[in-house]
């Protein structure tokens, strides 16, 4: 089947139904419904298909065996997701195993051949991104992962035991860590640097830099019609200061970007001054050196609005960090020789073969992307563009099965 009748399968599944775009959250049934579609899909073809203790799915196109040459993406979406993000590098994945199968190019493979689908890659619902990649490899320890809790306070321990998992085995695998000889993940493009060019592929260069915080304001609740404005110790307005005045702050740092998108206020009511107010902190820049000079700089500007308001008390804690990844150069070369014409681009997104590169030579491909808009329904993909996507990764895991890792 096509990349395109791949993805018209599950064009339905998860759909927000407040409106446009996709809430497919890691460990959710609509993540179960995808999951049971990418395992049908599998054994229609005779895969061996396996779910491992961190509930990565595994499909085995050669039988399990080491050296393997890896591909494979994520099928959970942000809130009001497009319909790219993670699965269109699950469809491509498929669809470019077929083109192997039909054209004889899998009869000559040197190496075995595996699909990989990541859980909870997003980060949407426990807060974590590349969860499943970063137990694996141990870049998260299991109890840190299995306290983390949704916004409903189920714990990542408690859904993974809903989804057949077994917490206490859950962490890090070396043995099937080992088993990858090289990851090759294909994704649609995060941006705009493709729109200008004739070419609908790139190889990933590098992911810069970044990482999550959590600002917690605390404050006195009180009522909001008794209590006057020189008497309030209101986090709301402490946070908001100090949100507004974040893009000065990251202005001062160049090329960095600083992002807010998530806030929680508690009790919630109308008429009820808060008790407490959190925010969510995403911060980016290929310089390490950079990212924590942002967050020092509106950490400090936290901590000074809190003490200039008697009752007042600002938290910051950090949820993750990854910092910046250049893939690996060797494996990049061959992919460039299979396709001299892809140009090599940086991203600012986040993958799970950002996680793993530090373990095993990984590689992304990007296909192009019309709108450059991603984390919002208005992300796109030419059907031309997923069909020249989908060739280009059968025509790089052609190369790499001949290979020497």
């Amino acid at each position: 089947m096509s990349v395109l009748g791949l993805m018209a399968a599950i064009r339905d599944v998860g759909r927000d139904p407040s409106g446009l775009g996709y809430r497919r959250f890691g460990f959710s049934p609509e993540e179960r419904t995808l999951r049971e579609w990418f395992i049908a899909e599998c054994r229609k073809r005779g895969f061996d298909v396996e779910i491992d203790s961190n509930g990565i799915t595994w499909a085995w196109v050669t039988g399990p065996g080491p050296n393997a040459v890896v591909t494979g993406s994520h099928l959970d979406s942000v809130p009001g997701g497009g319909e790219f993000d993670g699965p269109l590098g699950v469809a491509s994945a498929l669809a470019a195993v077929d083109q192997l199968k039909a054209d004889g190019r899998l009869e000559r493979a040197e190496r075995p051949l595996a699909i990989a689908v990541f859980p909870e890659e997003e980060g949407s619902r426990f807060g974590v991104a590349c969860l499943g990649s970063r137990l694996l490899t141990g870049a998260i320890d299991r109890d840190r992962a299995l306290a983390l809790k949704d916004a409903d306070g189920v714990t990542f321990a408690q859904a993974a035991s809903a989804y057949g998992l077994t917490p206490e085995h859950m962490g890090a695998d070396r043995d099937r860590l080992n088993q990858i000889g090289s990851f090759i993940e294909l994704h649609v493009e995060q941006g705009v640097g493709l729109i200008n060019t004739d070419q609908p592929v790139s190889i990933g260069s590098s992911i810069i830099g970044h990482g999550r915080w959590n600002f917690r304001f605390t404050g006195q609740g009180n009522h909001a019609g008794t209590t006057p404005m020189s008497h309030r110790a209101d986090p709301v307005a402490a946070a908001s200061s100090v949100i507004g005045g974040i893009p000065q702050i990251t202005g001062a740092h160049s090329g960095s970007v600083a992002t807010v998108g998530r806030t929680h206020i508690h009790p919630g009511g109308t008429n009820v001054i808060a008790s407490s107010m959190d925010f969510w902190l995403d911060i980016r820049h290929p310089d390490d050196t950079v990212v924590e000079a942002v967050l020092a700089d509106i950490t400090d500007r936290a901590q000074d609005v809190a003490a200039s308001v008697e009752g007042l008390t600002a938290e910051v804690r950090r949820e993750s960090y990854s910092p910046t990844v250049d893939f690996h150069a060797a494996l990049n070369d061959r992919l460039q020789a299979v396709l001299p014409n892809a140009p090599r681009m940086p991203s600012g997104a986040g993958h799970d073969a950002g996680i793993l590169a530090a373990h095993v030579p990984s590689a992304m491909l990007y296909v192009r992307n019309p709108t450059g808009v991603s984390h919002a329904p208005e992300e796109a993909c030419e059907e031309s563009d997923q069909i020249a996507g989908a060739a280009a990764l059968a025509d790089v895991l052609a190369a790499e099965l001949k290979a020497t890792a």
